[in-house]
């Protein structure tokens, strides 16, 4: 075939094959000898898991992380099975990652780096793309250690792997600090926006009700049976980067609530992600109601909630009043299913002081107990000292009209605004400590 036909298209690049490394250190009680989450976390970015190796060690090697014997066996398995990447559920400094890589002859990336490779992915807004731009590049800047490595641009895209059509060019450290600045100086006025948003609610008694819960638990399938809107939901992690807002009446109180889809919560989710997002997360933060979506389905949900718990308490959201929903009903055995679909539970955390918090559970894909929901959270806006015109300025006249102060709050910030123009040039691509992309091989 005449390879100048334009009607020919070349197959899908093929998925790099990873091999997958967790080190049980014997102190973090949270670790998974199953690696299934970051499987889900490798798919999720692309790649394909062909083999998991777990190790256990008092301390990590300061040299390879895993000590010299492991990353023997390692590297014969990752010429084995012709592997292309070798991640780890563990942070790994860019000292072991460069000696790593030199050992194994494939690049190497840890937990945090496919994170935010998925969130580079998966951002869509504006403010969604600053957010994760100001992560990575925050992250990629310490893997640039003594002198900086060449950094690419990539026209259009914000991911952490390279491409075809990439232009590189020699930044220093100086030009990274000032586009930092640059990104969070445009942040600023992102979140001056989002608080004028907020106090527009406040002043017209809109009780906002937000979701939170562990990324994959099903808040975007939830948001969507609750308001009718189509939001994206999927079977995969982070399916949601950036808040949506939607009207909720509620035929019980007569009136309606503010609801908001937010980004989800994953174990060891990097503080600076956290920090990034916060204009994002400060939806849920400045909630009257929270609806902590649990994964009823599973196997380590009480880890899950306790993640979640940390991360509400790092932006401030700890002290709001929450509604536990236990949601994928429909995925549990007869033999699992609660004999009350209502309850209320004991709050983990000692510090909540034996704190017990109302407890339901519902099949969003399915309907089951949506119902008793909206009358849960019906009951709850009515005893909270809310003015008595809350939900007024809140229209609902096709089921899936955004609140009165704007299309898509929070969702779409104005194209036209100031501070979309002010965005004028793709963000540079750095590269890893030793000078390539993740999907490039090391020399």
């Amino acid at each position: 075939m005449n390879s100048q036909d334009p009607t020919h298209q070349s197959p899908p690049p093929e998925a790099a094959r990873a091999i997958l490394v967790g080190v049980d250190l014997g102190r973090d009680a949270a670790f998974d000898p199953t690696l299934d989450e970051l499987a889900l976390l490798a798919e999720s970015a692309g790649d394909t898991p062909v083999a998991r190796i777990v190790a256990k060690r008092k301390a990590p090697d300061a040299a390879l992380f895993v000590g010299s014997g492991k990353a023997d066996e390692i590297k014969l398995m990752v010429q084995a099975l012709g592997a292309h990447t070798v991640l780890f559920d563990q942070a790994i400094s860019p000292a072991q990652q460069r000696n790593l890589e030199r050992h194994l002859g494939v690049p190497v990336a840890d937990r945090t780096a496919l994170i935010l490779e998925i969130f580079a992915a998966r951002a869509q807004s504006f403010e969604g793309k600053l957010q994760v731009e100001l992560a990575r590049l925050q992250y990629l800047a310490t893997r640039l250690v003594r002198r900086w490595s060449h950094l690419e641009r990539q026209s259009g895209g914000i991911g952490m792997r390279g491409g075809p059509g990439e232009r590189q060019i020699e930044l220093d450290r100086r030009m990274i600090d000032d586009r930092i600045k640059t990104i969070k100086e445009r942040l600023k006025k992102v979140e001056r926006q989002r608080s004028t948003q907020r106090r527009a609610r406040a002043r017209n008694g809109v009780f906002r009700v937000s979701l939170v819960g562990y990324t994959n638990a099903g808040k975007s399938t939830l948001f969507n049976a609750l308001t009718k809107a189509r939001a994206y939901a999927a079977n995969q992690l982070f399916a949601t980067l950036d808040t949506t807002t939607r009207s909720l009446y509620l035929e019980e109180a007569g009136s309606s609530v503010s609801l908001s889809d937010t980004v989800g919560f994953i174990r060891d989710l990097p503080h600076k992600l956290v920090e990034a997002f916060k204009a994002t997360l400060q939806e849920a933060a400045d909630a009257d109601l929270l609806l902590h979506v649990v994964d009823a389905a599973s196997p380590v949900l009480t880890e899950q909630m306790e993640e979640v718990e940390r991360v509400l308490a790092e932006i401030g959201a700890q002290h709001i009043p929450q509604i536990l929903v236990y949601n994928k009903l429909d995925l549990l055995e007869p033999t699992q299913r609660p004999r009350e679909l209502q309850d209320w539970l004991p709050r983990l955390g000692g510090e909540h002081g034996g704190q017990r918090l109302p407890r339901i559970f519902v099949s969003a894909a399915g309907g089951e107990g949506l119902d008793q929901l909206r009358a849960m959270i019906a009951s709850l806006m009515q005893a909270a000292p809310v003015p008595e015109y809350a939900g007024q300025a809140v229209e609902d006249t096709d089921g899936e009209t955004d609140e009165y102060i704007g299309d898509h709050i929070g969702n779409h910030i104005d194209d036209s605004s100031e501070v979309q123009q002010d965005l004028t040039h793709d963000l540079p691509e750095p590269k890893d400590a030793s000078g390539h992309d993740r999907g490039e091989q090391p020399h």
